[in-house]
């Protein structure tokens, strides 16, 4: 029989384990780790000298190598075409942050979500964890500053149950001070995604 004190030992014990469980979302990437940042414009610096991307950065304020896979121009089926090539690389992680040119080429959303999807499952089928960046969608809300998060990337992140980071690009894109052009960061908002990006990575147990 358990008597009382170590019944509320192994209790303690158990809620101990229970909230370390919580805080540790995911396995924790070793120190040798490669990050793969898949993207666009936003990811490969437009609007910043070289070395001021986020990927860039985002090496500086962390240790860990991480590859700039972004090209301008890029849609979300163009991202999906070059990620065989790039997870060739072996990256640990995979930074998807896609879609801002589907929305202003105005491509069917439905292709947008499918597209996203299937780079969301081949990272999953390579065993590599991913964590999926919302995208800004400029509606006519835009021309007064208010700067939203399309909804497609919070049913994707729910649907492929993979982190979200919200509001980064959305809250950067809204302040004038952090751009280069209307749809682009400076350095400064670049430096401040990798920040957020660091943070967040670290909440979810990643770093």
């Amino acid at each position: 029989m358990i008597n009382r004190r170590r019944f509320l030992t192994l209790s303690l014990s158990l809620l101990t384990a229970a909230a370390c469980t919580q805080r540790s979302k995911h396995r924790r990437l070793a120190s040798d780790s490669t990050i793969l940042a898949l993207g666009d414009s936003l990811t490969a610096g437009y609007g910043a000298e070289q070395g001021q991307d986020y990927p860039a950065q985002l090496t500086e304020l962390t240790g860990y190598k991480t590859i700039n896979g972004g090209i301008s121009g890029d849609t979300s089926a163009q991202a999906l075409a070059r990620l065989p090539a790039l997870m060739k690389q072996k990256p640990q992680l995979v930074i998807v942050s896609i879609g801002g040119n589907d929305f202003l080429k105005k491509l069917p959303e439905n292709q947008t979500r499918e597209n996203i999807g299937k780079i969301l499952s081949r990272i999953r089928e390579a065993d590599v964890p991913a964590v999926l960046v919302a995208i800004p969608h400029f509606t006519t809300g835009a021309l007064l500053g208010f700067i939203r998060d399309h909804p497609l990337y919070r049913d994707l992140a729910k649907q492929y149950a993979v982190p979200l980071l919200e509001n980064a690009w959305s809250e950067i894109l809204g302040k004038p001070h952090l751009k280069s052009d209307p749809i682009h960061a400076n350095a400064a908002g670049y430096r401040l995604f990798a920040e957020k990006t660091a943070s967040f990575l670290r909440q979810e147990g990643l770093i």
